[in-house]
């Protein structure tokens, strides 16, 4: 099973780097080659990218990856879906910061005396 967060990633890289290798790719995102591999074949079956090798290039294992129109929307709605995600993750910290902030500006109640040190 493949992260949205992941294939959100994929995307947005191989948007921006049709010819980026799986190795780079894999080193970008910071998983493995074998799951970017993977994450490739999922997206290819999906129809959100194509790979295209050039029978002409000296490195025959070289693709380039290119986003389907299909992965173009997806992409586009995943954004959305993170911007969201990663919005409502900052007003959480915010209202968890002013939290710590009111507990520690608090006035702190004063020490009782006991009788006997007065």
């Amino acid at each position: 099973m493949i992260s949205e967060e992941l294939r959100f990633s994929v995307l947005r890289l191989l948007q921006s780097n049709p010819d980026i290798s799986q190795r780079d790719l894999a080193r970008e995102v910071g998983v493995s080659l074998g799951k970017i591999n993977y994450c490739l074949r999922a997206l290819i079956e999906k129809g959100l990218v194509k790979a295209r090798n050039f029978k002409n290039n000296k490195n025959k294992i070289a693709y380039t990856y290119y986003l389907t129109p299909q992965g173009v929307s997806e992409k586009a709605r995943m954004a959305v879906e993170f911007l969201t995600l990663k919005l409502r993750e900052i007003e959480e910290l915010r209202r968890e910061i002013d939290r710590v902030r009111e507990e520690h500006a608090a006035p702190r109640p004063k020490l009782q005396q006991r009788e006997s040190d007065v």
